[in-house]
């Protein structure tokens, strides 16, 4: 999938670099990610006075493609310029829904001007809100949150909060296995926009370091189905069971039991989603009967298994 970072003259240079950077390492991980550099100018210096050298505007994308629009330094300035009036116009004509498109920081000002947030709901850096709202009346601006996501639209508040959406990104791309050791090989929190109503099971209890633990975790999230005991997973990550059981606890918040039993019922909503009947998803995530996936559920999930059919 191929991956096309816009930028403008007097980009912010961690816009690029954060989101970049976590893209670039998930492909190292297995992501099947392509990144792409291009503007309108060829020459184009960023926030530290670095000059990057871009490729062309594409005259074309793949239906698969991301397009990311990273801040400027002075949005007022920099957005006032034939470069990115040229950019505004290449994304009127090839990056309207369902195009897939990302914004960092300001980024979302230049989405504003092409129309690509009219209607939707979006974010961007606290401080350019109320210009936000101006530019985009009819979109649905949202403030205090990390990213919003709206269908093919995704919008965050910049700076760092870009590595953020760029880890939302990779999960979708690629699955939490993934985006978790990317998050950790850039010692980085696995966090989610508050605009979402839970953290996803697939990401919680991962905001710490402790390799050990994060072996079992990624064990039990690669076949959660499975049936792990902690004497197994012990033996797996190379310490005894009473130990990676107050480890276990102890870094990630949890015991290794429920862990378990949130990713079991993790799975089963996914293939419930997938059309799966609620005995089909008991099996496909581990539970004996669909009794026992609704036993479990009721302690993570309001509602039943069989009201995500309706």
């Amino acid at each position: 999938m191929d991956v096309w970072f816009l930028l403008t003259p007097g980009y912010l240079a961690l816009d690029l670099a954060g989101p970049a950077e976590a893209l670039r390492i998930a492909a190292e991980e297995g992501a099947p990610l392509r990144l792409h550099m291009a503007g309108p100018e060829a020459a184009c210096p960023n926030s530290l006075g670095l000059v990057s050298q871009l490729d062309p505007l594409p005259l074309a994308l793949p239906s698969d493609a991301w397009v990311v629009l990273c801040g400027n330094r002075d949005e007022v300035t920099d957005y006032a310029t034939p470069a990115a009036d040229a950019l505004v116009a290449w994304l009127r004509t090839h990056a309207q829904p369902p195009r897939r498109v990302a914004t960092i920081c300001s980024g979302a000002l230049l989405a504003a001007r092409a129309g690509l947030l009219d209607g939707r709901q979006c974010t961007t850096h606290h401080a350019l809100t109320g210009m936000l709202t101006r530019l985009a009346p009819r979109a649905r601006v949202v403030e205090n949150r990390t990213y919003v996501r709206d269908g093919p639209l995704w919008t965050s508040a910049g700076i760092t909060a870009g590595i953020d959406l760029a880890l939302a990104l990779i999960e979708e791309v690629a699955g939490p296995a993934v985006v978790a050791r990317v998050a950790r090989r850039m010692v980085v929190y696995l966090r989610r926009s508050g605009d979402d109503p839970q953290l996803s099971p697939w990401l919680a209890y991962r905001n710490h370091l402790h390799p050990a633990v994060h072996r079992a975790q990624d064990l039990i999230a690669r076949d959660p189905a499975a049936a792990w005991s902690v004497e197994a997973l012990a033996e797996s990550v190379h310490v005894s069971a009473r130990h990676l059981t107050r480890l276990f606890r102890q870094e990630a918040g949890i015991g290794i039991v429920e862990y378990q039993q949130r990713l079991r019922v993790a799975r089963a909503r996914q293939l419930i989603g997938q059309g799966a009947s609620v005995e089909r998803a008991a099996e496909g995530a581990g539970f004996g009967s669909a009794r026992a996936l609704r036993r479990v559920w009721q302690k993570f999930e309001p509602g039943t298994p069989g009201q995500l059919r309706i």
